[in-house]
């Protein structure tokens, strides 16, 4: 678990946006914004490396999977069913839900912050939940794909 930065004695609920250190409170930010250092990634040596940074082309989200990735991914028009779920938007009324996926969201380590909130009943029923609006939508385009064979 982490803690804040700048006191070190609570959970830290924000991130800084110019250093990235994370604190807890506006109090916190208040002492740590008078001592913030902005954070600079480091140059990379290689000359070949530093051009592929510097291009104007965008990333798209094929170019960070492999072969092997490619099975598990989710269409557009599929995820775009997440936000017609009404189901899913009241859950995200609930602020515990909306805070634990914060959390995830900022955490440095995806894989343990993922590993905690799926203890928190609340986020276990919205991770189902997400699940099945996408696959009952994946059977129907297995199911469609089948007929025009």
């Amino acid at each position: 678990m982490q803690i804040c930065s700048v006191c070190s004695e609570q959970t830290p609920k924000y991130r800084c946006p110019v250093c990235k250190i994370r604190y807890c409170s506006l109090g916190c930010y208040k002492k740590h914004k008078d001592t913030c250092v902005p954070f600079e990634p480091p140059a990379p040596t290689d000359p070949e490396v530093k051009d592929s940074f510097n291009t104007a082309e965008p990333w798209t989200v094929e170019d960070l999977l492999d072969e092997d990735d490619i099975i598990d991914k989710v269409p557009l028009q599929r995820l775009q069913l997440l936000g017609q779920s009404k189901q899913l938007r009241d859950l995200l009324c609930n602020p515990h839900l909306r805070q634990l996926l914060r959390s995830v969201d900022s955490a440095d380590n995806k894989y343990d912050a993922m590993k905690a909130a799926m203890q928190e009943p609340l986020f276990v029923e919205f991770s189902d939940k997400c699940l099945k609006t996408v696959e009952n939508e994946a059977e129907s385009f297995t199911s469609n794909e089948g007929d025009d064979l």
